[in-house]
């Protein structure tokens, strides 16, 4: 037998008959008077349409009526015109197939011409649903209520039939809803709905404190928990509150290790899609379809929101500001990160040593030292790289290039970093402050550097002679000892260096260029350390105090030198003769009485000399400079060690003056 489910216009037949006695019923008595009883009508189906109208055939069991009457052509029953058009009708209690209805009908047709609000007929249709046994659409589900449709593949449970029906379309993969301008289809029609907003550019849902316009009010409410601030979905592994769903399921993986998205080409896994899609342009070299290009540089994205952040490099808009040092950001994301240096936070922990940083980045960059892995090659050199930032910077030395412009004195830079540094340098800005000493520094990594001083830390060791540093670089060009390596070579005289910085000061000889000057005595220096050491003769701070005899000295190579006397060290040995020496610098002077090399040559008469102090005290002779003046006599000398010697004369009269009729001896001889 067909359901009543089958036949959705006698659905409504019924409902507009149940309204119009309701109606009537009220206008008669009033409408607070409760209704009566109704009045059951039944018909009979063979009285409806055939196939052309609404159905072919009805079987369901009449209910017992009132009075009795002929029916139409014969046959017991109602018929269907003259119950639609007059108010009279026949009721007869012996029927073998129609459906009740109640009460007078009034108006039917008018009524019936109506459609049901869709909320309503899908509620009827449920109460239908429910109340069939018969229906063969209907699983049997053993151990649930009779109101509950389990799915035979995920087992899920679903309230209706009909939402049954429209899950079943997740597992067979069935799109039945195709979209007419793209031709992307959906599972459901309010799928179809949502996606065709985007070609329509309609948003309807407008946030109230911001005016941002969204085409769902699922996105408005998220958008809304921004301003707000809720965070309903909290973690249950580290309590870490998210504002939707999708980003603690996200999250969640970090504490699971799980990661669903396995690349084809080359296996790795992700925990996201967005993750797994940006890995394989490594493979592609190219992003996927729907590129969105900005016209300003040519850059192409695949999402509207990276295009949307990368436009504000061009706008310089910076929306988002830090409330302790008022600098500003282009994200929200970059702010965050950013107040972490200021509350010390570092959220993020490495699995394998425990080391903790405050961003994702960092970690994810730490990793690759675990793993060893370097995926970003050089074309030119075939160097490898961890990240392809570092890769990237790397090229830079090949090509030359060095984007990153200061505003202040056009000097440039391969890294915006190195540019942000060097800006400081204008500003005078030191963010980075010692809790210990409260010195102030430029960067964090000086200021990491410099907290190992109190804290003694020396994490670096040489493989070689177990001797300990504090940074990686101090270690790196420590070993560059072990090796004789001088990677860096002047271009003027092919001279080699093991640093960098060794290079640099060199060819500040060649070019003649001093550019720190000294405002108390004008005397000019070639690197800012020279610089600061000289300082401290004019204001005789010596920060360097040996932890033996107390003793002060202005420079740490000079408290280093000085505590070989205490324990005896002369690590430094002659190839040639086996003498050894405190500091490197000696040796260098006594090789060159085997080698007989005199660098120093005088511009004025050709003499050459072993040390520079050497050639600088001899051009005092052409110059006729003495600058050490006794504050005695005020007689001026070439060198300091002459004022020195002058200097005892001052002191041995004075004891002799002193001593002279003065003492008790000399008083009384006698005695």
């Amino acid at each position: 037998m067909l359901s009543e489910l089958a036949h959705p216009p006698v659905l409504l037949l019924e409902r507009c008959v149940r309204e119009a006695e309701r109606q009537t019923w009220k206008k008669a008595k009033g409408p607070h008077q409760p209704c009566p009883p109704p009045t059951i009508i039944e018909y009979h189906s063979r009285s409806l349409p055939g196939p052309s109208g609404w159905i072919s055939s009805l079987d369901s069991p009449g209910r017992s009526g009132a009075s009795q009457g002929s029916g139409h052509n014969g046959q017991r029953g109602w018929s269907y015109s003259q119950g639609i058009k007059g108010e009279a009708y026949r009721k007869r209690p012996k029927m073998s197939s129609g459906i009740a209805f109640y009460g007078p009908v009034q108006n039917v047709e008018e009524n019936l011409m109506k459609p049901l609000p869709e909320q309503q007929a899908e509620a009827m249709i449920k109460e239908k649903a429910w109340n069939s046994s018969e229906n063969p659409k209907e699983p049997k589900n053993q151990g649930l209520s009779s109101r509950t449709f389990l799915c035979p593949d995920s087992e899920k449970c679903l309230s209706t039939n009909t939402s049954l029906s429209k899950h079943r379309r997740v597992h067979i993969g069935e799109k039945l809803c195709a979209c007419s301008e793209c031709e992307n289809c959906f599972i459901s029609k309010g799928d179809l709905t949502k996606h065709e907003s985007i070609h329509k550019g309609e948003k309807p849902f407008a946030c109230s404190e911001c005016d941002k316009c969204f085409r769902t009010k699922g996105n408005l409410t998220v958008h809304e928990r921004i301003h707000t601030g809720d965070k309903p979905f909290p973690c249950s592994q580290c309590e870490k509150c998210f504002s939707t769903k999708g980003k603690l399921t996200v999250h969640e993986r970090i504490h699971t290790g799980e990661k669903l998205l396995t690349c084809s080409e080359c296996e790795k896994c992700f925990g996201t899609k967005g993750a797994l899609t940006k890995h394989k342009w490594i493979h592609t070299g190219h992003r996927s379809k729907g590129e969105l290009t900005v016209h300003e540089c040519g850059k192409c994205f695949t999402t509207k929101s990276n295009l949307t952040k990368h436009e504000s490099i061009h706008s310089g808009e910076k929306p988002f500001a830090c409330s302790e040092c008022c600098k500003c950001f282009r994200r929200k994301s970059e702010l965050t990160e950013h107040e972490r240096f200021h509350t010390g936070e570092r959220p993020i922990k490495c699995s394998e040593c425990g080391k903790c940083f405050s961003t994702k980045s960092n970690l994810t960059k730490h990793e690759s030292i675990h793993s060893g892995e370097k995926p970003f090659a050089c074309s030119e050199c075939c160097k490898c790289f961890r990240t392809k930032g570092e890769l990237t910077v790397h090229e830079r030395f090949h090509t030359g290039e060095m984007p990153f412009k200061c505003s202040e004195c056009g000097k440039c830079f391969k890294r915006n970093d190195e540019l942000t540094v060097h800006e400081r340098f204008h500003t005078g800005e030191k963010p980075f402050a010692c809790s210990e000493c409260g010195k102030c520094f430029r960067t964090m990594s000086e200021l990491t550097k410099h907290e190992r001083i109190h804290t003694e830390e020396k994490p670096f060791a040489c493989s070689e002679c177990c001797k300990c540093f504090r940074t990686m670089s101090e270690l790196t060009k420590h070993e560059r000892i072990h090796t004789g390596e001088k990677p860096f070579a002047c271009s003027e005289c092919c001279k080699c260096y093991r640093t960098k910085g060794e290079l640099t000061k060199h060819e500040k000889i060649h070019t003649e260029e001093k550019p720190f000057a000294c405002s108390e005595c004008g005397k000019c220096f070639r690197t800012m350390s020279e610089f600061t050491i000289h300082k401290r003769i004019h204001t005789g701070e010596k920060p360097f105090a040996c932890s033996e005899c107390s003793k002060c000295f202005t420079t740490n190579r000079e408290l280093t030198l000085h505590k070989r006397i205490h324990t005896g060290e002369q690590p430094f040995k002659c190839s040639e003769c086996g003498k050894c020496f405190k500091g490197k610098y000696e040796l260098t002077l006594h090789e060159r009485i085997h080698t007989g090399e005199q660098p120093f040559k005088c511009s004025e008469c050709g003499k050459c000399f072993k040390r520079k102090y050497e050639l600088t005290v001899h051009e005092r002779i052409h110059t006729g400079e003495q600058p050490f003046k006794c504050s005695e006599c005020g007689k001026c000398f070439k060198r300091k060690h002459e004022l020195t010697v002058h200097e005892r004369i001052h002191t041995s009269n004075a004891a002799e003056n002193q001593c002279a009729g003065n003492c008790k001896s000399c008083r009384n001889p006698n005695q």
